[in-house]
């Protein structure tokens, strides 16, 4: 999964994927200190697959992985090419989902390329950069198309979904949001890999003060476009993400809070994008794996390795709950908990 980490310059971006990595990417001042992406992967916790290696005495054990890209700040003119826009936007266009960081704290020392705090603005300011991007790209495709269905009549119906995303983004609308029946159609618009069909996840960066927040602005859009949003704080997760695990227990419980910012992004990406995690056990290596929710046996066994997919018969699964509570494997399958699945059973989340 690949996640890029978008908003106007200085809201926090880079701050927040230093401390989601461990990285030590440049920090400035002033717009476009990131030019060329900054890029790190964050292994997903996951304390299952700690009691899980003791139990398999596993020689490694493999935590699933998110690869983050910190890009430039975006600002008004970026869909249209304004200063090197069309080099930002070419990096969003090669990610799963958008983590959108707005500005929700006050600093006087730092240049901000919008005044107040007004978030909403903010987030339209880069929906729309998105926007005409799109309809640039669009329009293009049209009049290829068109001189094409000269001579092939069967891209009429092509060029009538064409038209009909051309209406959409004209009337200033992100494609995420356009109501689509036809699974065929819909299969079309996604190969297009439009920059506003991204799922979105907004990240409000606060003030320290209000790090405890549950609720933001921004949560009531959230909801009305399905998308997801948690409140963060920088700051907060830059002093907290040099501490052990235990220490940063201790932090957060300290503050009332049960998750950090990295484990609030992950609950809402996976949700966000339908994903589950199963998880494979042996003496030689505990591991997750990130898959699709609905997915099925067969095609989960080929993310293991593409051989085990073609020859596939059936799973042994135990839910971890299951194997945890009763200790063992031994102690679950006598107590009928370990089932053998065939191709077509679908996976949930913490299958073993």
């Amino acid at each position: 999964m690949k996640l890029g980490i978008v908003g106007l310059p200085n809201v926090g971006k880079t701050t927040l994927f230093n401390c989601l990595t461990k990285s030590t990417a440049q920090i400035a001042n002033y717009s476009f200190a990131t030019v060329n992406p900054n890029i790190g992967k964050v292994a997903v916790p996951d304390e299952r697959l700690i009691w899980l290696s003791e139990l398999s005495k596993s020689a490694k054990t493999i935590n699933a992985h998110i690869e983050f890209v910190d890009i430039a700040g975006l600002v008004k003119g970026s869909g249209t090419g304004q200063g090197i826009g069309n080099k930002f936007l070419s990096h969003i266009r090669e990610v799963d989902a958008i983590v959108h960081v707005v500005r929700m704290f006050e600093d006087e020392n730092v240049v901000h390329s919008e005044k107040g705090l007004v978030p909403l603005r903010d987030i339209e300011t880069i929906n729309l950069e998105l926007v005409f991007s799109d309809l640039e790209i669009i329009e293009r495709r049209i009049a290829k198309t068109e001189k094409a269905a000269k001579g092939d009549r069967t891209l009429n119906t092509e060029l009538k979904i064409l038209n009909k995303i051309n209406d959409w983004l004209t009337d200033g609308k992100s494609i995420r949001h356009i109501v689509i029946d036809d699974a065929k159609e819909k299969e079309f618009i996604d190969s297009l890999g439009l920059l506003s069909s991204k799922p979105v996840i907004y990240a409000v960066n606060v003030d320290e003060k209000d790090a405890g927040l549950r609720n933001s602005p921004v949560s009531t859009l959230a909801e009305e476009e399905g998308s997801r949003d948690f409140v963060i704080c920088a700051k907060f997760e830059e002093e907290i993400a040099a501490l052990s695990d235990d220490e940063r227990y201790i932090f957060l419980n300290d503050l009332g809070l049960k998750k950090s910012g990295l484990d609030n992004l992950i609950s809402a990406s996976y949700e966000l994008l339908g994903l589950i995690s199963f998880l494979t056990t042996g003496p030689k290596e505990t591991r997750a794996w990130t898959v699709r929710n609905g997915t099925k046996a067969a095609q989960a066994a080929g993310k293991i390795h593409s051989d085990i997919e073609r020859g596939f018969i059936r799973a042994e699964i135990v839910a971890f709950e299951d194997l945890k509570r009763t200790g063992t494997q031994n102690a679950a399958k006598e107590a009928g908990l370990v089932r053998l699945w065939g191709k077509e059973y679908v996976m949930k989340e913490g299958g073993v």
